[in-house]
């Protein structure tokens, strides 16, 4: 019996129509006269802004996710990739990349557009390595990357060093030079700007976004989230996806003044940590089915969602915009590596407990009743200390269960075996078996 009323999202067409026009704008910008990138979801994008609004970008992670949902697709990739010499136990978005390349197939249609130029950041195994090889198999595509691996953000460190945000922010400056060599365009500062504060927007408005799932019943359910945190993962300058999350923003508020529920019965909230299996998706269904939604996780959340970690109060609260635009391009590079450097999911990557807290956070102040561990064989660096965030949440309490799966290779998930294990833990957090 439904518990609380329940409506479809008003904003769920126009979400799908901007997903579907950005991937069609990358394969048709030559016959637009644009230019077209290929970077890593993490990538700071607004420094591709200035070279026009001709410029279209495709980005590894969501573009390796949209593969691995469709099986069939991904299992032709994966072996693709396979059979030139990638190791299997690599990170398996990148071989779905890679493999769309090797079969020159598009997974929205048609032959798979090469891009003009790669720019991407670096702070896991993989970013760096993924386009430099994407780049030879391109036939020879220019590459810049980014090190931001500069070391924690405040609280995790004392202090941010300006040194710290200068090395990441000289980089961008480097990149625009280069980006003004390999493409012959002059750089328009004007337009950086507005990506800047666009990207700062949209990570802002997340943010917002993802706090509102605080209210019980929960407005959004995660599978409902993957859907729209994409826009950030797709091109977090981009001035309509930064226009569509205030846009979002407004009608989860009208959801949440009007008690409307993702998930009419619910009765208990978990939460996740990392990538889904995207192939299985239909396991948050099998979760409702007993009355649970989950309301998000550390990644959904602060992937790309500015958010500051409290020490003293344990509080996860969305980072406070800047009070004034930037005016000058080096303004703008310092003040984009600043906000960039603070990114929740760079954190984890000093030291696992740096995970754990801001994981505890969101536990307690959603009030979740659960976590479910994806122990992800297929992102070396976002299941990095994982094994080490399932000990220091249980030490503070909270009830947890772990899976293996892989977030890009189907081969390696056992979906009824996971589900058995839900309905196990779902058991013990006091819910029964739906009839």
């Amino acid at each position: 019996m439904a518990k609380y009323p329940t409506e479809p999202l008003k904003c769920w067409t126009k979400a799908k129509e901007l997903r579907k026009n950005f991937y069609r704008n990358f394969d048709q910008a030559h016959e637009k006269g644009g230019i077209r990138w290929m970077g890593s979801a993490w990538a700071l994008d607004a420094v591709t802004c200035g070279l026009g609004r001709d410029v279209y970008c495709i980005t590894g992670e969501p573009y390796g996710a949209s593969c691995a949902f469709n099986r069939p697709l991904s299992a032709r990739f994966l072996t693709a990739a396979e059979n030139y010499g990638f190791s299997r136990d690599l990170c398996s978005y990148m071989r779905n990349y890679w493999g769309s390349i090797l079969t020159d197939e598009y997974a929205f249609g048609g032959k798979f557009p090469k891009a003009d130029f790669a720019f991407t950041q670096h702070i896991c195994c993989s970013h760096a390595k993924w386009y430099q090889n994407a780049c030879e198999l391109e036939g020879g595509v220019p590459l810049f990357a980014i090190d931001v691996g500069a070391g924690p953000y405040p609280p995790f460190a004392a202090e941010m060093y300006e040194h710290r945000v200068r090395y990441v922010a000289e980089q961008m400056l480097d990149a625009i030079d280069w980006m003004e060599e390999i493409t012959g365009r002059k750089y328009d500062d004007e337009l950086f700007l507005e990506g800047c504060w666009n990207d700062i927007r949209s990570t802002h408005t997340w943010a917002k976004i993802c706090m509102l799932n605080r209210a019980v019943p929960a407005p959004l359910d995660e599978k409902s989230i993957y859907s729209l945190y994409v826009f950030g993962t797709l091109q977090k300058s981009n001035g309509e996806f930064a226009d569509f999350y205030e846009e979002l923003l407004e009608e989860v508020e009208d959801r949440v003044r009007r008690g409307i529920a993702a998930v009419a019965n619910e009765q208990a909230r978990v939460m996740t940590d990392t990538q889904p299996p995207w192939g299985f998706l239909g396991i948050y269904r099998h979760l409702e089915t007993w009355g649970a939604v989950s309301i998000g996780s550390l990644y959904t959340f602060g992937l790309e969602g500015m958010w500051l970690y409290d020490e003293e109060e344990g509080e996860f609260l969305p980072r406070p915009m800047p009070g004034d635009k930037p005016k000058t391009r080096e303004e703008a590079c310092m003040m984009l590596a600043d906000w960039h450097l603070s990114k929740p999911e760079y954190q984890h990557f000093y030291h696992p407990e740096y995970k754990t807290k801001m994981m505890d956070a969101i536990a307690r102040h959603w009030r979740v009743d659960g976590i479910i561990l994806h122990y992800n064989r297929g992102c070396e660096g976002l299941s990095t200390g994982i094994a080490e965030n399932r000990l220091g949440l249980l030490e503070r309490g909270h009830k947890v269960m772990t899976y293996e799966g892989n977030m890009g290779d189907e081969r390696e998930f056992d979906e009824k075996a996971v589900t058995n294990r839900m309905d196990i833990f779902l058991e013990s957090l006091g819910l029964k078996r739906p009839g």
